[in-house]
């Protein structure tokens, strides 16, 4: 297996079992209806915990535009890789993304409010302001970043036995950070998956929200490199 396709696979797992989550939860006549926000929070961790223990040994698990820029930043990688990785991780959580509204078509066919069907594939935020749903994505890839470049090698990005405690970071995150924003923590997980949304036949579908689309966008990388910055301080 290549790197490319380790973080293509890897990106897709993690969406499938954490948007498989978000959808089981939110749309209509599912087994998990309503069960709530830990159960979120706890999928999206579980997804990490597969993902980066079953492809950090191809390609690092790296699983997020975010993470590959703080590893060039911090010589952990090279830049020439930066570009491969980005694309691999976008179009993984396409096919997650994909996979996920193949398994719940009923589901979605089953549910009418439009932000819960916006909110399967990408973030939503609970109240809209541009500054402070920037502020928050910021903060919390901060925390994500910075924790990671702790539990990382020196020598090289992630290995499989960084599956747990990166896992418990992300649920952490979730649970802290998680309510204003849904906190994408990463520009593919929220990047990928809105554009499918705007691509597949969803019933009862609203707009992508292309005006918010550029916060989980640019907010984890502000993030990113601010972690780096004050680890390579320390």
């Amino acid at each position: 297996m290549t790197p490319f396709l380790g973080e293509f696979i890897g990106s897709a797992l993690f969406f499938v079992l954490g948007s498989g989550t978000v959808a089981n939860v939110l749309l209509n006549r599912t087994k998990g209806h309503n069960s709530g926000w830990i159960v979120i929070t706890l999928g999206w961790a579980m997804g990490v915990f597969v993902a980066v223990y079953s492809v950090a040994p191809v390609s690092g698990a790296h699983l997020n535009p975010a993470v590959t820029i703080a590893f060039a930043i911090a010589h952990k990688v090279s830049w020439d890789i930066v570009p491969m990785y980005i694309l691999a991780q976008i179009t993984g959580t396409m096919l997650g993304s994909f996979l996920v509204w193949v398994s719940y078509k009923q589901h979605f066919d089953a549910t009418e409010n439009k932000e819960f069907l916006l909110s399967i594939f990408c973030t939503v935020p609970a109240i809209r302001n541009s500054i402070h749903n920037f502020v928050t994505e910021v903060i919390a890839t901060f925390i994500l970043i910075f924790g990671i470049l702790h539990i990382a090698t020196p020598q090289n990005s992630l290995g499989a036995l960084d599956a747990l405690p990166v896992a418990l970071l992300v649920f952490g995150i979730g649970l802290s950070l998680g309510g204003p924003t849904g906190y994408a923590i990463n520009p593919a997980r929220d990047l990928g998956p809105r554009i499918m949304h705007y691509l597949l036949p969803i019933t009862n579908k609203r707009d992508s929200d292309w005006g918010y689309a550029w916060i989980p966008i640019i907010a984890p990388i502000v993030g990113a490199v601010l972690a780096v910055g004050v680890f390579q301080m320390m």
